[in-house]
């Protein structure tokens, strides 16, 4: 916006001072041409008392000579007046000599130096009226006047060139100044006010990708012209109700969560009754855990803090031991219902930069489908595969798979089959994506669905989907250690 409003002032002020400058330039033009014939004009005048009184040539040349214009005046005076007047008779005819400025011939008298043409001035004398013609290096004025004979003599006087430009370049220059002053004002001006527009309009954009970014505290001066002061108020106005729903939604999650406390007490009681064994503790870590996952959402709701972020420097957990921990917890109940499953890649430190719960809630959560969404027997697999600028998680089962995997990644859609919610499928994306990765769903090699966790090792978020284009070439040389993989096993599949 500020650009254009700059190029539309140049525009028009440009316009306007060609449409101005230009026809003044050429005024300025004709008034000096006008100005150096008007004075032509005078000193021919000066010269024709004198013609009308006598034709002397002593005499007129030092009328000539007076004018102060001799170099550039002549008298041309027609041979029937050469010998009348103050007593020059006849005796003067066509032998008289010649003048220092001029010359006779027929009878005529030339004052001066001719630079007009016999046929010009033989047509002004025969016209009667002042007329000028273009000569070497400049024009003539050419004025006829009556001598006391009756005949017509014809005063010469030369213009050079630069007395009919005089000034004009000067001019010129100064209104080129001017135009250039005028243009340059405003496009300053177009600028300070494109500026007092966009600025405003800047602000506003940079208060809308900081509210997208999660910073509840955005808000935009209401300043500007009066659109933008309005579009800044209801920006405001949305950032205030936006704090305030989510303000709502956090004390709800709160309050659900909190209703939990009361089931798990009662849990947690009737489990420290079952006695000692296998199952009974297991019952107790799940209930313990269950606890700690309640008190997390609620302090997580009361504070109004992501449940999920991007970890800093120095931040994240060992995917191996996580993968190894959370397999070791399932095993029991896989064992329980004759599942036969398996580990790869996990007898190795790997290092992502993931916190360690959230990766063993997305591990929880593609487990728990798998023993949900599958019948007992079903044999399930968690491959870990470590590369130079990724990790991938690869969850896969011999179930009958996804129909609609598209869909089964759409939050709060699921799989399509009862009791399915998709949230879980959500948390495993937003840890993907708080990496710079994704989720993939696809056939697995047991027959059944593949859940692949791309996990990216720069730090660097990405947006909310992400494309894969640009990373086929990574993820294919990724893939290939699943052949030579090393394989943990505490129960091997078929």
């Amino acid at each position: 916006m500020r650009w254009a409003l700059v190029k539309v002032s140049l525009a028009v002020t440009a316009m306007v001072v060609v449409a101005f400058a230009v026809p003044l330039g050429l005024v300025i033009r004709e008034m000096a041409r006008d100005r150096a014939f008007s004075n032509a004009e005078r000193e021919a005048a000066a010269v024709a008392p004198a013609l009308s009184i006598t034709t002397d040539r002593e005499q007129l040349e030092r009328v000539v000579a007076s004018a102060g214009s001799d170099a550039g005046m002549a008298v041309h005076i027609p041979a029937t007046g050469a010998g009348s007047g103050n007593g020059a008779g006849s005796e003067s005819g066509s032998g008289a000599p010649a003048g220092s400025g001029g010359g006779e011939a027929d009878g005529a008298t030339d004052i001066g130096r001719q630079r007009a043409t016999d046929e010009d001035i033989a047509a002004v004398r025969e016209m009667g009226r002042a007329s000028t013609t273009e000569v070497d290096g400049g024009s003539t004025l050419l004025q006829p006047v009556a001598l006391s004979s009756g005949e017509i003599a014809v005063v010469e006087v030369y213009v050079p060139e630069s007395a009919v430009t005089n000034g004009v370049n000067t001019a010129w220059a100064v209104l080129a100044a001017v135009g250039a002053a005028l243009i340059v004002g405003s496009v300053a001006v177009a600028d300070r006010l494109g500026v007092r527009m966009v600025q405003p309009a800047q602000r506003l954009v940079e208060g809308a990708h900081e509210l997208g970014e999660g910073k509840l505290g955005a808000r935009v001066p209401v300043e500007g012209p009066n659109e933008l002061r309005l579009a800044a108020v209801a920006f405001n106005s949305m950032a205030d109700q936006v704090v305030q729903l989510l303000a709502n939604e956090r004390e709800l999650a709160a309050d659900l969560s909190h209703r939990l406390r009361t089931p798990l007490t009662v849990l947690r009681l009737n489990a420290a009754s079952l006695g000692d064994g296998p199952a009974a503790e297991q019952t107790r870590t799940a209930v313990e855990q269950l606890e700690r996952e309640v008190d997390t959402i609620i302090r997580t709701a009361r504070d109004a803090k992501p449940q999920t972020a991007a970890a800093g420097p120095g931040a994240g957990c060992d995917a191996a031991e996580v993968v190894r921990e959370r397999m070791g917890f399932w095993s029991a109940l896989a064992e329980d219902e004759g599942r036969k499953w398996r580990v790869a890649g996990a007898d190795r430190p790997v290092r992502i930069p993931v916190a360690r719960t959230d990766l063993a809630a997305s591990l929880d959560a593609l487990l728990g489908n798998v023993f949900r969404h599958t019948a007992e027997g079903t044999a399930f697999a968690v491959d870990l595969h470590n590369g130079e600028d990724a990790v991938i998680v690869l969850v896969s089962d011999a179930g009958v798979g996804i129909p609609d995997p598209d869909a089964a990644m759409a939050r709060g859609r699921g799989s399509g089959t009862e009791g399915s919610t998709g949230l879980g499928l959500d948390i495993v994306r937003r840890m993907a994506e708080s990496t710079g990765g994704d989720v993939r769903i696809g056939s697995s090699v047991l027959g059944g669905t593949e859940v692949r966790i791309w996990i990216q090792l720069d730090g660097q978020a990405a947006p909310a989907r992400r494309g894969h284009r640009g990373s086929v070439r990574r993820r294919r040389r990724l893939r290939q250690p699943r052949q030579g993989a090393t394989i943990n096993r505490s129960r091997s599949l078929p």
